[in-house]
């Protein structure tokens, strides 16, 4: 049996790490993709929705502040995290 684990748990760490390394180049695409936005856009504000501000904010909250502040291109993590103040977990 034991001889039969350690196949099987280091078959697991390999697909983890493959997943793992997929949603990195993903985030770091779509950070480079906000960034892109942003430079098009310029220093002018955007205008979000209501409906916009709760999407974001509902992921904003479950990251949390220190977390923001490295991935945010478009909205203050301040913004962000004020917004959640009238949303439930």
């Amino acid at each position: 049996m034991n001889q039969f684990v350690k196949p099987l748990q280091m078959l697991a760490v390999i697909v983890a790490g493959l997943l793992n390394e997929q949603q990195q180049l993903a985030i770091e695409y779509l950070r480079e993709e906000n960034r892109v936005l942003r430079e098009q856009f310029g220093k002018r504000r955007f205008r979000f929705t209501d409906k916009q501000r709760r999407r974001l904010a509902v992921r904003a909250k479950r990251l949390g502040r220190k977390k923001l502040h490295e991935i945010c291109c478009i909205v203050t993590p301040a913004t962000l995290l004020h917004c959640c103040t009238g949303i439930g977990s």
